[in-house]
């Protein structure tokens, strides 16, 4: 069953084609075009630090266009990688970008996770050097480093690690030194991202996303939100995530509209910047328009052109709530770092609650008669980085097994639930085989069990169910503690259940439901 066209997105009189999307290249050329043709534009302003002040296109294209010669002075040349692990800041942004402009390969990583899961990163991606914006950071990333790496700060302070020697070989005198660098030359096809993501099952691996899928991503999005230079959207989302780089970020800057960069979320600071600065757009997971629901200033959501909810459900009660109180019909959409973005609510038509729309423009969807959401289209990423068989598994005749279960109503898509086991707490996702291994490390356990809760404030959390080792009960302090050590904080378990024995199938394999 087909969802409606992509085209019931378009604005009266487009005439779109597929084509269309990529026919700019790269993220990188379009922006720099952009900026070009509005060097004064106030782009973004970085509350992260006091007296903070807008940084101008012009500003922009010349910090990154230096950074960009920083990298390939240290001997990075294009399609090394660069694994880049920041909290929210405008040296990050600038770095990132650089990265980009420079033709190196990104590999975004949440600042919170532990040296297990970066050493599983790292190991597998093998990136050449590493930007973090924390020197305690640093010394994580250097000692889970199995080999030398280049560690330095957004600004390019070198922390630790080896020098001037780039993943591909080369060396400062080589192609990467900083005389024959090439900007914004990289093509649709190049590799621009390595966004890591369990995909279905097993251990995170690297989703492969080309500057051609970033770019129609984004061209997409602006066509489908009506996004243009104008705009200013408050920015309160973690930007290594995908939602808050590749959906907020970028495409603000493809269009040339200003970003007002939060360092965390916080209701109040969220509400306050919106109306000190002349907000019109909001993005934000269901966990945000909870704790806004719930402030006495929900109301103040009303001066927004649009609020977007992504990343995990949101449900059809608080899209009411927020309705009702903030003044404002939340548009939800459909994503995963596989595809990027995939389904939106119509801007112009119903948006309707428990329903993630219909394709963005140039995207395919179909629901298959038992319930699996499959889609294809130009943002849908090329592969597994260096896993071909979890690639081939996860497609069916060139469209993308999303493991999700939905099914059509009118035209939009209402999703059921997933066909694997994932758990989507806060917006990110956790993968229970994940969080299974590392109890299993605990001597006290002998068995367990991951699934997700329901929760009002988190859409779900994170629940062990153990069976212990030995006759008397494990610590169940000891084990939250054991975990918090290797996992990051939204894969820890909140509760953790004692069990005698878990409830399996005749071929052994634990049945989840059960739990739940």
């Amino acid at each position: 069953m087909h969802p409606l066209s992509w085209r019931a997105h378009l604005p009266s009189g487009s005439d779109l084609h597929v084509a269309d999307l990529t026919a700019r290249a790269s993220l990188p050329h379009a922006w720099t075009r952009t900026w070009a043709a509005h060097p004064e534009a106030p782009l973004l302003l970085d509350l992260s630090v006091p007296d903070a002040r807008w940084c101008r296109a012009d500003e922009l294209e010349e910090m990154t266009r230096r950074r960009a010669e920083g990298l390939a002075a240290l001997g990075l040349a294009p399609g090394d990688r660069v694994l880049w692990s920041t909290a929210s800041s405008l040296p990050a942004v600038v770095a990132n970008l650089a990265a980009l402009r420079a033709g190196l390969v990104v590999v975004p990583v949440n600042p919170a996770y532990t040296e297990r899961e970066l050493a599983h990163v790292l190991g597998d991606v093998r990136p050449a050097a590493a930007i973090v914006d924390d020197p305690d950071r640093a010394a994580v990333v250097l000692r889970a480093a199995a080999t030398g790496i280049v560690v330095a700060t957004p600004d390019l302070d070198v922390i630790g690690g080896a020098s001037g020697v780039g993943a591909s070989g080369a060396g400062a005198s080589g192609a990467g030194a900083s005389g024959d660098l090439v900007l914004d030359g990289a093509q649709p096809t190049d590799v621009a991202l390595i966004a890591y993501t369990s995909g279905t099952t097993g251990a995170p691996k690297g989703a492969v996303l080309t500057h051609g899928n970033l770019l129609a991503n984004s061209e997409s999005i602006a066509l489908t939100w009506r996004w243009e230079r104008g705009d200013r959207l408050v920015h309160a989302l973690p930007i290594f995530h995908g939602h808050g780089l590749c959906v907020a970020l970028y495409t603000s800057l493809l269009v040339g509209s200003s970003v007002v960069l939060l360092p965390r979320f916080d209701a109040d600071a969220v509400l306050d910047a919106c109306a000190r600065h002349d907000a019109t757009l909001f993005f934000g997971v269901p966990t945000m328009y909870h704790r806004l629901a719930a402030s006495s200033r929900v109301g103040q959501l009303a001066r927004l052109r649009l609020a977007v909810s992504g990343s995990a459900p949101l449900s059809a009660e608080l899209h009411g709530s927020i309705a009702a109180s903030g003044g404002t019909q939340v548009l939800e959409r459909y994503g995963m770092t596989e595809t990027l973005m995939t389904l939106s609510n119509p801007y112009d038509g119903e948006r309707r609650p428990g329903t993630v729309g219909f394709p963005f423009p140039g995207v395919d969807a179909r629901v298959e008669d038992d319930g699996a959401l499959l889609v294809r289209g130009p943002t849908v990423f090329s592969g597994y980085w260096e896993h071909p068989a979890a690639t081939a598994e996860s497609f069916t005749d060139g469209w993308f097994r999303t493991g999700d279960l939905g099914v059509v109503e009118d035209g939009y898509v209402r999703l059921l639930g997933r066909s694997t086991d994932l758990i989507i707490s806060g917006g990110y996702n956790v993968y229970p085989a994940e969080v299974e291994d590392v109890l299993l490390g605990h001597p006290s356990v002998s068995e367990v069990a991951v699934t997700g809760a329901p929760s009002e404030e988190w859409g779900e959390v994170v629940c062990a169910w153990v069976v212990p080792d030995g006759a008397s009960p494990p610590d169940v302090d000891a084990v939250l503690a054991y975990a918090a050590q290797r996992l990051a904080p939204y894969k820890r378990p909140r509760r953790i259940h004692l069990v005698d024995a878990l409830p399996r199938n005749a071929m052994g394999k634990v049945r989840r439901s059960e739990l739940r």
